[in-house]
């Protein structure tokens, strides 16, 4: 079976972090959401995976490469334009078209059972399926109305609270048949949700969806979402297959009268010096360098920040390689540069 990862994106909400670090790039403790996603679908057997990429592309491919670091093996889709979520996807017809096969959009933190999901959509012969969650409140979300069997019968796009139909939200996880692309026309912005979803819907076609009881799952595309997943992977409510949730990586020098406290993720080639407070929920990207008498605080730090000596950063995220002078106090902040591409 083959998964496709929708990357393409500008990932606005999360600006200006995202101005710097393409959407697939963006780090959920210490490493690339989409290098989660990767490991996660090879745990369920997925080893061929597509991405599209358009903002920022080159910088996707060299962190990523062919993928192999992450157990699996990489086909990029190069988008001249953005053409939406099943644009993307018409455009790898010659790679998914073999089988049935998964998508995910790479701003997923997830660990929905991929095979009961696709066991329900062969199960009932499904033309599509789509992993859905409850939520207490489903005014931000897209939600879906089911029937008894697990028929999708209806959309509801953020309802107004009191309006809803139903309280399962489409997670973005889709399931599909190669049948699909007869939906999908060629060389058009073309979106699941606002285009090929009625039409399976006015067709009558199977089209179904399965409430992932007891799963996780949150969209970081916001930063109050990108700081929630942040803090419940550090705290452990949801597990990466193979990466590392917490703790200091050997190759970083701490200083012996440094003090580490609470859920902190410390990265490579890290560098604290004296008298140091980071006090968790904290992740220390790669490459970052905090001076003497510095305070980190329930803060996210991008790979190679600086911070210097007797600052205090406190609520904030630091975005890639920014600098913070000496004797500076950054509190409920985001900080980061604009980007310069080369």
């Amino acid at each position: 079976m083959r998964a496709m990862l929708l990357a393409g994106g500008m990932s606005t909400r999360l600006y200006p972090l995202t101005k710097q670090v393409p959407k697939p790039l963006v780090p959920v403790a210490g490493e690339p959401n989409s290098g989660h996603l990767m490991r996660y679908l090879k745990s369920y057997g997925i080893e061929e995976v597509a991405i599209n990429v358009f903002y920022l592309a080159e910088r996707i491919v060299e962190a990523f490469g062919t993928g192999s670091r992450y157990g699996v093996k990489l086909e990029y889709l190069h988008e001249a334009a953005l053409t939406g979520s099943a644009g993307a996807v018409k455009q790898m017809e010659h790679f998914l078209s073999d089988g049935t096969f998964v998508t995910v959009y790479c701003d997923a933190i997830t660990d929905v059972k991929l095979d009961e999901l696709i066991a329900f959509h062969r199960e009932r012969k499904s033309l599509a399926t789509i992993a859905l969650l409850e939520a207490e409140e489903v005014d931000q979300f897209g939600v879906v109305v089911l029937d008894d069997e697990g028929r999708v019968q209806g959309f509801q796009e953020k309802p107004k609270r009191g309006e809803e139909r139903s309280r399962l939200v489409n997670t973005g996880i889709y399931i599909f048949e190669p049948e699909i692309f007869q939906y999908i026309p060629p060389e058009r912005f073309y979106d699941f949700g606002n285009d090929v979803f009625p039409q399976l819907l006015a067709a009558g076609v199977p089209f179904h969806g399965l409430h992932m009881r007891g799963a996780y799952w949150t969209d970081i595309g916001t930063l109050g979402e990108f700081r929630r997943g942040t803090e419940d992977v550090l705290a452990g409510r949801i597990r990466f297959p193979g990466a590392r949730a917490t703790g200091v990586d050997p190759s970083a020098r701490v200083a012996a009268s440094a003090r580490i406290e609470g859920l902190v993720r410390v990265g490579e080639r890290v560098e604290i010096g004296e008298n140091v407070v980071i006090e968790g929920p904290s992740v220390i990207g790669d490459d970052v360098k905090i001076g003497d008498g510095a305070e980190v605080r329930r803060s996210i730090l991008f790979d190679g920040v600086s911070v210097g000596k007797e600052s205090k950063v406190t609520d904030s995220i630091i975005g890639l390689r920014y600098r913070i002078g000496d004797d500076e106090w950054i509190q409920d902040a985001v900080m980061s540069y604009e980007p310069i591409i080369v």
